[in-house]
């Protein structure tokens, strides 16, 4: 694959940055692999616990909660200590809690760790810091497409493998040990991989300096208006958390008591004041001078508008791969458990493509055009799967899904373009707060699955998407530069265009 601008070869590994790319996206797909490892083996697991589909439901709402505020920890901690700990630390953590998944003895043990296995969800945004330290802005949104997009895949690459390992090579143990070990396999890769990991990578090009933000605990913004919208936009993230309690509550499923259930709306509560007086501490000497000098300013409205898109991208996404294997093995008659996890991989599958086109467009057509026709198409594309039933052709169906796929990922890579362009001393919060929202749109799109058929589903997203395409229309086109200031005080302009 080839920019006219700037030309990027991605089969050229005598170019570190193309190895960069090449070693960072496969450490995002072994997150994939590993986060949704469970999604098409659901009647196996179901089976050995005897669970509900309202269980089944909830496992998946956890199974993407904790990366809403694990995004903005790794945001923060990638911007203080690099990628290259940060992301080989996070793939060694994670692989040891699937394999603690894959060893779980009662449906708690499986939800407790399912909601820790979240944590994997935030790997996502360390390589996002990573590829912007390594490629231009000409070049910056095809490179993160490839990131992002082949990194999606492991998603893909979990539905088209895992039954198959689950029944055919481990099968020979036992139903209940085939998923088991399918399952662990992949956190032993991932522990591996987090060493070699280590090993190959590097936070920058020789030469380069890793600009780290003033102060960690928050963003900085640039005047007092920014301040308060950015508390605002965390809002949201403490109310779908507090929503997933009460799904987990005795109103709900039953996993927490009510007791627990207020306690931890307390522990929200706290969270939540906590965060502001970090984000305050972060923002104290801005707000007693009434703002930033003007080489340093940015507006957050930039970051709010990535957050939205992102929520209705992405966080619809992780809800339609959660569920798309079940829907097309309860939708179609005859559909067997392998063929309905290869079906559903569909969605993910355009991944490959998709969001590298995404952020290659955006690279050569512009921020906000591009974006805009994203969100569009995956409006069409989510009240086109609405329509589906029993009755329509398979191959039709698939390509429903592939159609809706192609503009929701490069909706994906059209976001993550433009995120290492708005303040590159803070890409990783950037990228961890635009991460965390598509992780609200996952566990609000699933919650809203749990009430609702599948048809209903798909309309609501779709209707959601109309609602984001008028707020990305406030996006501004990133142009000129951006400044940055080195530790020694000296300051370097990064061309935005």
């Amino acid at each position: 694959m080839k920019m006219s601008s700037g030309k990027l070869n991605l089969l050229d590994f005598s170019q570190a940055n193309i190895r960069t790319l090449h070693i960072t996206w496969f450490a995002f797909f072994l997150t994939f692999v590993v986060w949704f490892s469970h999604a098409p083996l659901k009647p196996l697991i179901m089976a050995t616990f005897d669970m509900t589909n309202a269980q089944w439901k909830a496992l998946l709402i956890l199974n993407v909660a904790l990366t809403i505020p694990a995004r903005i920890v790794i945001g923060i901690l990638v911007d203080k200590f690099g990628p290259r700990l940060v992301y080989s630390m996070l793939l060694v953590i994670s692989g040891l809690i699937c394999l603690a998944f894959a060893s779980a003895q009662s449906y708690q043990q499986l939800a407790i760790l399912r909601f820790a296995l979240g944590f994997v969800g935030a790997g996502f945004v360390i390589g996002i810091r990573m590829v912007g330290e390594w490629f231009p802005a000409r070049q910056v949104g095809l490179a993160e497409g490839v990131y992002g997009g082949w990194g999606n895949f492991g998603s893909a690459a979990a539905a088209f493998t895992l039954p198959t390992v689950a029944v055919v090579i481990y099968g020979s143990f036992g139903e209940d040990m085939g998923w088991r070990m399918a399952i662990g396999s992949t956190g032993v890769i991932a522990i591996l991989y987090g060493f070699f990991f280590y090993w190959k990578a590097r936070n920058t090009p020789k030469g380069s300096t890793y600009f780290k933000p003033k102060k960690s605990g928050g963003l900085e913004v640039s005047n007092p208006k920014d301040f308060w919208f950015y508390v605002a936009m965390n809002v949201p993230m403490y109310l779908i958390l507090a929503v997933l309690a009460w799904k987990l509550s005795p109103a709900g499923v039953g996993l927490l008591t009510q007791g627990v259930t207020y306690a931890l709306y307390g522990v929200l509560l706290a969270l939540f004041a906590f965060q502001f007086s970090q984000v305050y501490k972060v923002n104290k000497e801005m707000l007693a001078r009434g703002g930033v000098e003007k080489h340093d300013e940015y507006k957050f409205k930039q970051v709010a508008v990535l957050d939205w898109a992102y929520f209705v991208t992405f966080g619809s996404e992780l809800a339609v791969v959660s569920m798309l294997p079940a829907f097309f093995l309860e939708t179609f008659e005859g559909m067997t458990l392998a063929k309905a996890g290869m079906l559903g991989a569909a969605f993910a599958f355009m991944n490959l493509v998709a969001r590298p086109s995404g952020g290659y467009i955006s690279d050569k057509f512009g921020r906000r055009k591009s974006l805009s026709i994203f969100i569009a198409g995956l409006a069409v594309g989510y009240f086109a799967l609405s329509q589906v039933t029993g009755a329509w052709p398979i191959w039709l169906a698939v390509m429903a899904v592939m159609f809706c796929s192609f503009f929701v990922q490069a909706g994906e890579g059209a976001v993550f373009a433009i995120v290492p362009l708005v303040k590159r001393r803070m890409t990783g919060q950037v990228a961890g707060m635009a991460g965390a929202y598509g992780n609200v749109g996952a566990v609000t799109f699933l919650t809203i699955y749990s009430f609702v058929d599948a048809g209903t589903f798909f309309m609501i997203i779709g209707a959601a998407a109309l609602v984001i395409f008028g707020v990305v229309q406030f996006l501004d086109e990133p142009e000129g530069h951006m400044v940055e200031v080195r530790e020694d005080g000296t300051v370097e302009h990064i061309q935005l265009t």
